[in-house]
């Protein structure tokens, strides 16, 4: 069996990690983010005890390793979120509307007593999946991606394309010549 690469990422914007860790994994077309809390590249708290500011630095952090792998929040699958109080819940989800978007991952939230750093209210770590054809995080250009939904196909070949996308409701619907 093949082995997958393995990349670690270290993230500019982002602080140094405090402990043996790295801000991305990349694996293949799979990214996995470390868990990303609101802190500044200097490593301070930003958003003092307001959530939703420390929700938006998060998310930011986020960002950032995400984009240095290669994906965005669209690509992400899974999230675990841990909130130093569940009653933060809907402010928390209010922000992370604003950068998912339309696109919902599946989540886990955690209440936890507290967090690497007594400030820090929130932390979030990610797992994403980069679809075939994406720029890996070394800057090397790719293929375009398909649609979503749709298979990839070799160029040229719409016919390929075509044919594997007909979707069994579709067939009914072929155009005659």
């Amino acid at each position: 069996m093949r082995q997958t690469h393995r990349e670690e990422i270290r993230v500019p914007g982002m602080s140094e990690p405090i402990s043996h860790f790295t801000h991305v994994v990349r694996a293949g077309n799979i990214v996995f983010v470390s868990g990303c809390v609101a802190s500044d590249e200097d490593g301070k708290t930003v958003g003092g005890s307001d959530i939703i500011a420390q929700t938006r630095q998060v998310h930011e952090n986020i960002k950032r390793c995400l984009a240095a792998a290669g994906a965005t929040f669209a690509d992400v699958c899974k999230v675990t979120v841990f909130l130093r109080n569940v009653a933060d819940r809907e402010k928390v989800n209010t922000v992370r509307k604003e950068y998912f978007g339309a696109h919902r991952p599946a989540s886990t939230l955690i209440e936890i007593s507290r967090l690497v750093r007594d400030d820090l209210l929130i932390e979030i770590e990610a797992t994403a999946v980069i679809p075939d054809g994406h720029a890996p995080s070394n800057g090397r250009a790719a293929p375009r991606a398909s649609r979503v939904g749709q298979p990839r196909s070799k160029p040229g070949s719409r016919r390929s394309l075509q044919k594997a996308s007909r979707h069994p409701l579709q067939q009914n619907k072929r155009r005659r010549r």
